[in-house]
């Protein structure tokens, strides 16, 4: 077949309408003149860019970093920062992340390991370990983007950081992202975060704030709090320049360091299992005693509805309930939303 002409098009449809705005059949068809007058679909980046001599990020050329002896910290904060870090910024971000990358057996490990047995690859492994990283388990996010608004609306109002900090408690004293719990009153890797900030002349407004809520926060609790990780790493990150969404996923990913060495911990020590090889003992079950399935004859005389007939029966059922794990009902506090949570009022531009 030849090249469709207007004529082709004509009697389509109501393309030949004339109550269209345009006639269709005459407009133009292949190639037209590129629109200079209208943006059009690219990718463009301002972080880095890559041909066959180089890869530059922020303008500064990767090899020649390397080369004059600049480290994997530095470029991230070229990275995200599109600047040269002071030694002792380099040296603070140093500390958060190798506080970061391991937490023994935690959440994420146990997911890299438990997807290690299924005989995958060490990136789903990774992956699946950064899921677990979740909103609820590291809420940088939300924690540092709550500081942010609340240090600049305070400031706005001409309210000095005791005051700012109040306010954040008063909000938010049981908000498990508020950097302050009963989580590290025995353990000081978190205050020893601080103190190394403030050691190499890196805390800032953000430090200063946090020392503020820790100190209202303990008053306000019924019960023991001081800061945890999440307040000091939210912190001390803030302080040297990078956003709380760089933050999450600086740390989220320097957690799967740590996830690809459990991965291949347990491809090296353990088999893999195939579906269906592993076993479970009655001894890992405490569900009902053994009981006989009725026939469907008797279906009625054994059956339980769900409805039921006044308040009081509604009450005694949902106790009931509430014994029979894995159904739900004791569950009382579900996990937010993470998109209407992290403070991120905009995507882009």
């Amino acid at each position: 077949m030849g090249d469709l002409t207007p004529e082709d098009k004509k009697g389509i449809g109501n393309l030949d309408d004339p109550g269209l705005p345009f006639n269709y059949p005459n407009r133009e068809y292949g190639t037209v003149t590129m629109d200079t007058t209208r943006a059009r679909f690219q990718w463009v980046s301002e972080v880095a860019y890559k041909n066959v001599h180089r890869i530059v990020t922020r303008g500064y050329d990767t090899t020649e970093l390397m080369e004059e002896g600049y480290g994997m910290t530095d470029v991230l904060f070229v990275d995200f920062q599109a600047r040269i870090a002071s030694v002792e910024e380099d040296q603070m971000l140093n500390y958060v992340m190798i506080m970061a990358l391991e937490d023994g057996l935690s959440a994420p490990a146990a997911v890299s390991r438990l997807v290690a047995q299924s005989k995958t690859f060490l990136t789903q492994a990774c992956g699946a370990s950064v899921h677990a990283f979740g909103h609820a388990y590291g809420a940088y996010s939300s924690f540092g983007n709550r500081l942010l608004d609340e240090l600049a609306a305070g400031r706005e109002s001409g309210l000095d950081i005791d005051a700012i900090a109040q306010g954040i408690v008063d909000e938010n004293l049981n908000d498990e992202s508020l950097g302050v719990s009963d989580l590290m009153l025995k353990d000081p890797a978190a205050k020893r975060m601080v103190a190394r900030a403030k050691k190499l002349g890196v805390a800032g407004e953000y430090v200063e704030l946090m020392e503020a809520i820790v100190e209202k926060a303990q008053a306000a609790s019924d019960t023991p709090v001081d800061i945890d990780m999440l307040g000091a790493m939210g912190a001390v990150m803030m302080d040297i320049g990078f956003t709380p969404e760089a933050t999450w996923a600086i740390l989220a990913v320097t957690r799967s360091f740590a996830a690809g060495a459990h991965f291949i911990e347990e491809t090296e020590r353990a088999e893999y299992r195939r579906l269906g090889e592993v076993l479970t003992l009655p001894e890992m079950y405490d569900g009902p005693a053994d009981r006989p399935v009725p026939s469907l004859a008797d279906r009625e005389a054994n059956a339980k509805p769900a409805l039921t007939t006044d308040l009081d029966e509604w009450a005694q059922q949902e106790e009931e309930r509430k014994s029979v794990w894995g159904s739900g009902y004791s569950i009382f506090e579900e996990i937010e939303d993470p998109s209407k949570k992290t403070g991120v009022k905009s995507v882009g531009k």
